[in-house]
């Protein structure tokens, strides 16, 4: 996902997920002792009960904030954009990075040279060629300040040139590390070697446009776009529904489904499932002892989902006050049980976090020690800060995504919690999905809740550099520590993978430390329901295209 931000609100996220406990062993049927995350009409025996009267495959989902690739900051948004459009590379379901519209690719000796050379006969869904010259000029319509994109430095900054765009105030419109050198073949130098820059065009940042189709549209050109990818976006009204058909002209193996159907208009995602209006839901705490009962007919639907590589916390922005003071900061984060908001609230079927990096992904250390539920020493720094009295502590308003629902019950019980214990009152504060990311990506928020941080790419880097670097765009609380950015430097050029994923886990450490944010939660097993009919389906824990791969029968 994805701002790169990959803010995400968890009772929205596209089809999921109530998560459960890893390592509980879900009984569904005598044929399968535990549950697989293969779609069910992939098990051998199984039959159809029933069949859908179109090749479409249907599910809920939530309005994307924008279909702009070099927009794109949110999840929402990232999982439509890779079905509609697409880049050099890509990641597979392994999480693995292999060609998309180029075939191969050389990496100079020094590791700051690289050069593509495209695919033959790629061509964008309107029918017309893919150059190396669409790529250059979209790398360049991404940097360029008029486009107003969050994360072109994040994403496309190591390409020698690209600062120099993003900061010109459209003086500079040519990024000079990329070059055409024939209409298959494209060059891009970065500033060092970076062994995770390939990863980092996997991202949408990245993604292709036609540059014919965009600047004979205008501004228009989002209402019908044109991309590379397996899919085109065929309708979307707003609130209501979102349509892609099959694209023809994708280059790779088509879809073996005509479409996609995603319902945008709400309802108890459940209660679709069991009428056949969707196709896949997630399985919810009050539902999910009832599906796990083998005499159940839904218990031969039920799939495992792997966790998604994310965590969900709580942002300061430590430029404001009160969560300019370390000791107000580290007072909130050791004043919260977060074991008994598991435990009462999530029926322990959560994972807490108090660390970045979840657990499973690469650099992820169990040595990096978080700061844990202590309510005497949350008073007593509550007492060293310099916001210790009450009657002159600033106002607090905590902003979370929503349109007028009660907020989560975490983030109330949380916000009791710091009142009970330190007696800090916060005022929540709703704000419409693309708003909130606005107003995060903008830094204008005090501190917010109610989203959380997926990964791009399998690589710490898109955590500990992209959210905590002082000068990142996606560092929204504005945190700086220069001990951290130096780590970071190091990191960034660093060759040897052990060595590089230790100096991440020392940074991690510190920003822990300095209570930068409030880790709250990663992702954990969850489970599924996929109608029998939708053959190929797979949960992945990066966003991934993979709407094209399966099929319905």
């Amino acid at each position: 996902m994805i701002s790169k931000l990959k803010f995400y609100i968890f009772t929205l996220i596209i089809l999921f997920i109530f998560s459960c406990s890893s390592d509980e062993v879900t009984e569904v049927n005598t044929s399968m002792s535990k549950s697989s995350n293969v779609a069910p009409g992939l098990m051998q025996g199984e039959k159809d009960y029933s069949k859908p009267a179109e090749n479409i495959f249907r599910i809920n989902f939530s309005d994307p904030p924008t279909f702009d690739p070099h927009l794109v900051t949110d999840t929402t948004s990232a999982s439509i954009i890779v079905e509609i459009f697409s880049g050099l590379v890509t990641l597979n379901k392994k999480l693995e990075i292999v060609p998309d519209l180029a075939e191969s690719w050389n990496v100079s000796d020094d590791g700051k040279t690289y050069t593509f050379t495209l695919r033959d006969g790629i061509k964008f869904s309107n029918g017309d060629e893919v150059t190396a010259e669409d790529f250059k000029w979209s790398i360049e319509r991404a940097a360029n300040p008029d486009t107003g994109s969050y994360n072109a430095d994040v994403y496309l900054g190591d390409i020698i040139g690209i600062k120099e765009v993003i900061e010109s105030s459209g003086a500079v419109k040519e990024v000079s590390g990329v070059t055409v050198i024939d209409k298959k073949t494209l060059e891009i130098k970065i500033d060092a070697p970076k062994t995770y820059f390939l990863a980092k065009l996997t991202y949408p940042t990245a993604f292709v446009l036609s540059k014919k189709y965009v600047e004979s549209q205008g501004e228009d050109w989002i209402d019908s776009p044109v991309g590379t990818g397996p899919f085109i976006l065929q309708e979307y009204q707003i609130g209501q529904i979102l349509k892609l058909k099959r694209n023809d002209l994708y280059w790779s193996e088509k879809s073996k489904v005509d479409g996609v159907v995603m319902n945008l208009a709400g309802g108890v995602s459940m209660a679709m499932y069991e009428n056949d209006e969707i196709d896949i839901t997630g399985v919810g705490l009050a539902d999910l002892e009832r599906v796990k009962d083998p005499n159940d007919p839904l218990s031969k639907d039920l799939v495992d989902v792997p966790p998604q590589f994310t965590i969900s916390y709580i942002g300061f922005n430590v430029n404001t006050p009160p969560f300019d003071d370390l000791n107000f900061r580290k007072a909130l984060t050791h004043a919260v049980d977060k074991e008994l908001i598991a435990e009462k609230i999530y029926s322990g079927l959560t994972k807490l976090a108090n660390t970045i990096i979840p657990p499973g992904f690469p650099g992820y250390s169990p040595s990096v020690q978080g700061l844990k539920f202590d309510a005497e020493l949350a008073k007593r720094y509550l007492a060293e800060s310099k916001y210790s009295d009450p009657s002159s502590r600033p106002r607090i308003i905590m902003t979370i995504p929503g349109t007028g629902g009660s907020p989560g019950l975490d983030t109330e019980v949380i916000s009791d919690m710091w009142k009970e214990t330190l007696g800090v009152e916060v005022e929540i504060q709703q704000v419409e999905w693309a708003t909130y990311l606005q107003d995060m990506n903008r830094k204008r928020l005090q501190v917010w809740a109610g989203s959380g941080w997926q990964a791009d790419y399998p690589d710490p880097q898109d955590f500990i550099d992209v959210l905590f670097h002082s000068e990142s765009d996606v560092n929204h609380g504005n945190y700086i520590n220069p001990a951290v950015d130096k780590l970071i430097l190091e990191a960034r050029t660093e060759i040897d993978e052990n060595r590089r994923f230790l100096l991440y886990n020392e940074a991690e450490q510190k920003v822990v430390d300095d209570a930068a944010i409030l880790p709250l939660w990663f992702d954990t097993d969850g489970y599924a329901l996929v109608k029998p009919w939708v053959k190929g389906y797979e949960f992945t824990s990066i966003i991934v295209p993979k709407y094209k791969d399966l099929y319905i029968e």
